[in-house]
């Protein structure tokens, strides 16, 4: 009889098995000849450039080849089509969610993030797990969390020394992902929480060709291939074992948690519908890596930009200090306007569309770029500066402000970054002046962009 341990462990090789790019492909071939033009570079040059610099692959395409561009990408070729106007991007996101498929043109996260993630889902699939999550982060369990959030961030800036130099983005990591571990997975015990740290922070922290070795099980025998997916079964095992242990916990009516409300979740209902171990193993992950270093590059971003400007700073410490949650809001969204995390959004077409004019085959990947909606003059007025006014009062016209995608797809837990952002910039602010050591600029790491020198600041007492 196979032991629990061998039981997870199977699991996560058939997962990692299971959920390969490469190859294996349902899309139908795609005739390029009429796409938009792009470079002619081989697939895996292309690929690695979108995945490794992208902050000046996206500029580059749009002023060599216009508004709409198209890159080719392993595996085959396979095309995806950029589209850098509002009104292209309106399109996609109200498109059918029949025809236009986020799970496939997300699959590069496969391996590590399940088939059930609500990220690789699409359909009724899709919509049943996000009925299923929603709950989780209405508007009543976000004021639940807030205070919890905010206990994390106090204990947080409370360790920092007067006077000390710090990299902001690992400091706002190490909060962000206690965040996750207590409010999110709900552990509060300190022995699996030394555990989870360190294995989690091996799943974020992974370049761009690793996430390429996981579409090749080739490489998965070899050095931080191996490594990653040793990693991969030590933190799945941890996992199952809390999923296992919240199960029967004795309080698990009482707690919450997000783990805890998605355990209940569908309790009581006609249909009986509930997560399994491995539906709520990818969603957990899948929140883990949406949410964790996300929310902490677009805080390091923030603190950078205030400490760069002494007026903005002292804006921002009177609106921590006197409860003005808008224009801490408003500092995080203008720091994920002007630092995007995420590059672009996509979707695959499974009918033939027209977006923009084009007319695009099945099989097509699209998308929106992020970088180039925010950085675009006619959609943000003066687009390089950091200007936290202009979110308040009024949103950005419509579709020029896409951190967390658009339609159907938004980010499930756009309301839970942005708590969270406010929260400790309230914490950080209230309690140290900040300023900005040295230049820093974006760097690629795994999926995302983060500050390359780390956001390094100076914190010192609060006048």
């Amino acid at each position: 009889m196979a032991t629990v341990e061998q039981d997870v462990s199977s699991l996560t090789d058939r997962r990692f098995a299971r959920m390969s790019f490469v190859g294996g492909s349902s899309l139908p071939p795609v005739d390029t000849s009429a796409l938009p033009a792009g470079p002619r570079w081989p697939a895996l040059v292309q690929t690695a450039a979108l995945l490794r610099f992208r902050h000046w692959l996206h500029p580059y395409l749009q002023r060599t080849y216009g508004d709409v561009f198209t890159v080719r990408l392993v595996p085959g070729g396979r095309p995806l089509v950029f589209f850098t106007r509002p009104e292209h991007a309106k399109e996609i996101f109200a498109g059918d969610p029949e025809v236009f498929h986020a799970g496939k043109a997300n699959a590069i996260l496969g391996p590590i993030m399940g088939e059930h993630s609500l990220l690789l889902q699409d359909s009724s699939q899709h919509k049943r797990a996000r009925k299923l999550l929603m709950p989780a982060f209405n508007g009543h369990a976000l004021r639940e969390y807030q205070a919890l959030v905010t206990e994390v961030a106090r204990a947080e800036v409370a360790r920092w020394v007067p006077g000390q130099e710090l990299r902001s983005l690992d400091r706002m990591n190490a909060l962000t992902l206690e965040v996750i571990l207590r409010v999110v997975f709900g552990v509060t015990d300190e022995a699996r929480l030394a555990e989870l740290r360190p294995r989690v922070n091996r799943t974020v922290e992974i370049s761009p060709a690793i996430l390429l070795g996981w579409g090749y099980p080739r490489l998965q025998r070899f050095g931080p291939w191996r490594r990653t997916v040793q990693n991969q079964h030590e933190l799945d095992a941890l996992m199952y074992a809390e999923i296992r242990e919240r199960r029967v916990a004795p309080d698990l009516a009482e707690r919450t948690d997000v783990l805890s409300r998605l355990i209940r979740a569908g309790e009581g209902g006609a249909d009986g519908d509930r997560l399994d171990d491995t539906e709520l193993r990818d969603q957990l992950v899948t929140l883990l890596l949406a949410g964790h270093e996300t929310t902490a590059t677009g805080l390091a971003w923030a603190l950078y930009e205030l400490g760069r400007d002494p007026a903005l700073l002292a804006r921002a410490q009177e609106a921590a200090r006197s409860g003005d949650d808008d224009y801490l809001d408003a500092v995080m969204k203008e720091s994920l306007r002007l630092h995007p995390v995420i590059p672009q959004v996509v979707r695959t077409v499974l009918k033939p569309v027209t977006i923009g004019g084009w007319d695009l085959p099945a099989g097509t990947t699209v998308g929106p770029s992020i970088l180039l909606a925010h950085s675009r003059e006619e959609n943000h007025d003066d687009p390089d500066a950091f200007r936290p006014d202009r979110f308040l009062g009024h949103n950005p016209p419509t579709n020029t402000w896409i951190p967390f995608g658009g339609g159907v797809r938004r980010c499930i837990g756009a309301g839970f970054s942005l708590m969270e952002g406010v929260a400790v910039l309230r914490e950080v602010l209230t309690a140290y002046d900040v300023t900005t050591v040295g230049h820093d600029q974006p760097k690629v790491r795994n999926i995302t962009s983060v500050p390359r020198r780390g956001a390094r600041i100076r914190v010192t007492p609060a006048g």
